[in-house]
């Protein structure tokens, strides 16, 4: 299963890495120089966690960030009676 956050829809993305050398001009150099360039992927944190949706409990992929804000709603710990 891909990388993908059920809520926001977060993914993988590409980018580049840059790999610079010199002293800066505010520190009396000539300035930063770029020697290289790299390409890099920038993923997401996601996590499987347990979720109510509609009040049943699912298992959903949900970035972390997400998660820390409360925007999803995980089951109660308390233990069910089955008598």
């Amino acid at each position: 299963m891909p990388r993908v956050c059920a809520i926001s829809g977060k993914k993988t993305t590409h980018g580049r890495q840059y790999t610079k050398r010199g002293l800066a001009k505010a520190k009396g150099g000539v300035g930063k120089k770029i020697t290289g360039k790299s390409a890099r992927q920038f993923k997401p944190n996601i996590q499987r966690v347990r979720v109510v949706v509609n009040g049943r409990v699912v298992r959903m992929k949900v970035a972390a960030k997400f998660i820390s804000r409360g925007m999803i709603q995980k089951p109660s710990l308390k233990p069910k009676n089955r008598a």
